[in-house]
């Protein structure tokens, strides 16, 4: 038997605490109670991840593995470690009975009759209530105390104050910090000036050696705006100027996916709520004249510019720091991508320029196109790099021929079972005998009937791939007709649906598509799929492409592919080639590839 165990702890204060170390060694104190040898790969863990939600790197590992059969066992301290929502234990347990293997918990034990699994889901269903019972009575009992100016809404005070050490949260023990004091009015008094801008006044700070906000030893563009636009600094508390909500767009398409952030939007000033008065920095005829700066500068921002056309506006990215880049054209009319690490370094946050060389952007357009006309015109490629990913070309009949010998295998097994317990009716073995023969024959029963259901699992996965690449084919035959007569606004249309990002490293081009298996994925662009992309890998492709000897990847999603190909461009350079990948690596890559 393959066991596994799960732990898990929500605040980074519990991982410092090693509360989840508790966790796991009495996990396996338990394993080893019984005669069990836990192996390094079967322990997963998640330090400082929430239970309310299921998006959690170590239960992904954990059921990755279970999807694939490869566990018979998962142990795990309570129900709530699993899970603090009712519906998502019962999600995970479903699941994880549905692939065969069983999962106990060692502060609540459940068996398999109904009343064991009724008194789980009533101890779930009070757990969730008292959670939102909670945390709605804390909330409200927070919001009263706002309103009455008698708790302050910050947990880290705004550069250029400092809390009352004892109380903290007291409105009346904020002081100002002279040394930041001094700055935040040398900071509002600076960007007044004229020609000064946050990129102007973040260079003067970082050759001046004056640290962030949080200490690093650049300020950034985003800190700068935040607190030139606080208006905390004017004496004034409010609370309630910003809503948030779930993100959009990923924070970035070359970087690995980390914890889902919310993004914030900003309130009109007449729903803000006033909290209370703290001693004032700037005044507010200072505050509203850089209000009205910050509000000019935004409107003139250079990404509002669209007197240049850029088909790939957006969507570039270098190839060597993975930064992203600019569009930019001279004044003598020629039209660059440049990597913003070498031209704004400080937007970046990298030491150093970056050294990668400048891409004509006409070129790399056309270049691109190209490639991307030519994907469409040949869907049965894509229907092939299905069939791959899918596990080798597999005809339906081959998959009746397995099922057909899996099926006999178990007969012979029950039959040779039932010869077996004659034998020892009979008196020809003695029961130890015939209690091993048994043994050994009912784990080979339970070994065909695991490969019984990972067969009838590729078989549903391979009528599913069946329908989208029918999806596929019919989305591609719709587009053809207007390639070629399609007008600019037209083809950024296109290149925002179905390609996710272009890296250019010194002439070597790279062209990540995403291209629709579902009609629903017509509506969406893959960077707004905010989802674990993990969770319906197909599995691992190595297709080349033709005479070019490029080499595509693709994953399945939720009406999603996501393609990686790279093109080989005469004016750009010569791509780079890319190497066959085991599952291993391929994972890794995918982490850098879906974010």
């Amino acid at each position: 038997m393959r066991s596994a165990i799960y732990a898990r702890v929500s605040t980074e204060r519990q991982t410092l605490a090693q509360t989840i170390e508790q966790q796991v060694t009495r996990l396996t104190a338990h394993l080893d109670s019984q005669g069990e040898t836990l192996r390094v790969e079967d322990i997963f863990r998640d330090d400082g991840y929430s239970g309310a939600t299921l998006n959690r790197p170590g239960l992904d590992r954990l059921r990755d593995r279970v999807k694939e059969a490869a566990l018979d066992r998962v142990i795990i301290a309570s129900p709530d470690r699993l899970a603090r929502n009712y519906v998502h234990q019962m999600v995970l347990l479903q699941e994880f009975e549905q692939a065969g293997c069983r999962v106990e918990f060692l502060d609540q034990p459940v068996g398999q009759d109904p009343q064991d699994h009724l008194l789980l889901q009533i101890r779930g269903a009070v757990a969730e209530y008292e959670r939102t019972l909670i945390a709605e009575r804390m909330r409200r009992g927070r919001q009263m105390k706002l309103r009455a100016g008698i708790l302050l809404p910050w947990t880290i005070p705004p550069y250029g104050y400092r809390l009352h050490p004892d109380r903290p949260r007291d409105p009346t023990g904020v002081q100002i910090e002279p040394t930041e004091g001094a700055m935040v009015q040398e900071l509002f008094v600076r960007y007044l000036e004229a020609g000064v801008t946050r990129l102007g006044l973040a260079k003067e700070l970082l050759q001046r050696g004056i640290k962030s906000p949080r200490g690093n030893p650049r300020w950034s563009a985003a800190s700068l705006h935040g607190l030139l636009s606080n208006p905390a600094y004017t004496g004034k508390l409010y609370v309630d100027r910003s809503r948030a909500r779930p993100a959009r767009l990923r924070r970035s398409a070359t970087h690995p996916i980390g914890k889902p952030a919310h993004s914030q939007d900003p309130t009109p000033p007449e729903m803000w709520t006033f909290v209370t008065s703290v001693p004032a920095l700037v005044s507010q005829e200072v505050f509203d004249r850089v209000h009205a700066k910050l509000a000019l500068n935004k409107q003139q921002a250079s990404r509002n510019n669209k007197t240049h056309r850029y088909l790939l506006r957006a969507l570039v990215s270098c190839g060597v720091c993975q930064s992203a880049c600019i569009a930019r054209t001279t004044k003598h009319g020629h039209s660059y991508y440049m990597c913003r690490c070498a031209v704004q370094p400080l937007y970046s946050q990298h030491d150093q320029r970056c050294e990668a060389r400048y891409s004509p952007a006409h070129q790399l357009d056309t270049l691109v196109w190209q490639d991307l006309c030519a994907l469409l015109a040949h869907p049965e490629n894509i229907a092939q790099a299905l069939e791959r990913a899918h596990g080798g070309h597999w005809l339906p009949q081959e998959l009746q021929a397995r099922k057909d010998a899996l099926r006999k295998g178990q007969g012979s097994l029950t039959h040779q079972l039932e010869r077996l317990t004659e034998a020892y009716l009979q008196g020809v073995i003695p029961l130890p005998e015939y209690q091993r023969r048994r043994q050994e024959v009912a784990q080979k029963q339970h070994a065909l009937a695991t490969q019984e259901k990972q067969l009838a699992g590729q078989v549903d996965r391979h009528n599913e791939l069946a329908g989208m690449v029918q999806s596929i084919t019919a989305f591609c035959q719709r587009v053809q007709t207007g390639l070629a007569h399609a007008t600019f606004a037209q083809q950024r249309t296109l290149v925002e649906l179905l390609i996710d990002r272009v890296l250019v490293a010194n002439g070597d081009v790279e062209i990540r598509y995403a291209i629709p298996t579902h009609p629903r994925g017509e509506l969406t662009r893959f960077c707004q799929l905010r989802k674990d992309y993990f969770h319906n890998i197909v599995e691992i492709l190595n297709l080349a492409d033709g005479d070019r000897g490029a080499v595509l990847f693709i994953v399945a999603l939720d009406g999603r592919f996501i393609g990686r190909t790279a093109v080989d461009g005469d004016l750009l350079g010569h791509a780079m080639a890319t190497n066959s990948l085991g599952e291993e690596a391929f994972r890794r890559l995918l982490v850098a590839l879906c974010c």
